[in-house]
Order: structure tokens, then C-alpha cells, then sequence
């Protein structure tokens, strides 16, 4: 046992003369800050399992194929609140109508008005990208149908990570 921990005492103070300070620090890891956290892809099951039912649950809403945790307007969408049927699934129709009408939370912007649409906008950019953190996107936004990658999507322009970092 001595001899260990004399082989690990000299190990040590070779690193330190010979690496020097600057190979010190590349041993420390620094965790990662929500915004630089992977993100990721939920199907409606899955997401439905964020729906502000269970007390020590994250509580997360999609708008526009993408998952913000809502969690700190437990307020708003917890269990009880009044947003609460907005979560746990892509509402961005009810979002966008400014409806909490079971038939209008759905992803489905189909016939939408243009001020529908640009309430949509608003609301997504200066409510839920301001406030909550992006914790993923929906099948739906990346996947086809038939599970076959969307043409339409494209990692660059997505509002959270950069394509190296995440694809």
C-alpha cells in the first residue's frame, strides 16, 4: 500500500514541475450552464410526461417545434394554473389563436391569419425564447411522418445551439 501511494505521490510531483500550472487547470472540469446543455428530441409521449401533473417534474411547453422548461411559471402552467393545458405538448396553435380550446393545441398552424401568425412570432420571441430555457425540439419540427429527416429543417437556424455543438 506504500509503495501505491508512493508511486502516486511522485506521479503528482512530476506533473506539477513538468506540466506547470496551465496543465493543472485543463484537469478541472467546469459544468455545464443550462444554455450549454445537449438538447432533445421529444415525441408526444414523451412530452406529455412534462405536463405539470407530477409535484418534482420539469414542466415543459413546445411552441414552433421547440421545448422551453416552464417550470419557473409553475404559477402559470403548473398543476391547477391556468395555463396548465398549454403544457406538455406543441400548443403552438392555442398560441398563436390566444386559445386554451382543446382543438387548438396542436402544432398545426394550417389557416392561421396573419396576425394569428405574427402574435405567434411576438409571443415566441419575446415571451418564451426571453424567459425560459430551450430544452429540446419536437420529433415533429426534425422528423417526417415516417420518421425520414424533414428537408425543411436546418440546425443553423435554429434560436438555442450552433451545429457543431449539437449535430
Amino acid at each position: 500500500m506504500a509503495d501505491g501511494f508512493g508511486l502516486v505521490f511522485a506521479l503528482v510531483l512530476l506533473f506539477s514541475v513538468l506540466g506547470g500550472q496551465d496543465a493543472e487547470k485543463e484537469l478541472h472540469f467546469k459544468p455545464l450552464l443550462p444554455r450549454d446543455r445537449p438538447v432533445r428530441l421529444f415525441t408526444e409521449s414523451e412530452l406529455a410526461r412534462y405536463n405539470g401533473q407530477e409535484e418534482n417534474q420539469p414542466i415543459y411547453l413546445a411552441v414552433k417545434g421547440v421545448v422551453f422548461d416552464v417550470t419557473s411559471g409553475k404559477e402559470f402552467y403548473g398543476k391547477g394554473a391556468p395555463y396548465n393545458a398549454l403544457v406538455g405538448k406543441d400548443s403552438t396553435r392555442g398560441i398563436a389563436k390566444m386559445s386554451l380550446d382543446p382543438d387548438d393545441l396542436t402544432h398545426d398552424t394550417t389557416g392561421l391569419t396573419e396576425e394569428e401568425l405574427e402574435s405567434l412570432d411576438e409571443t415566441f420571441n419575446n415571451v418564451y425564447k426571453a424567459k425560459y430555457p430551450i430544452v429540446g425540439y419536437t420529433a415533429q419540427r426534425i422528423l417526417n411522418e415516417d420518421g425520414s429527416p424533414n428537408p425543411n429543417f436546418k440546425p443553423e437556424d435554429q434560436p438555442h445551439f450552433t451545429i457543431k455543438d449539437e449535430f
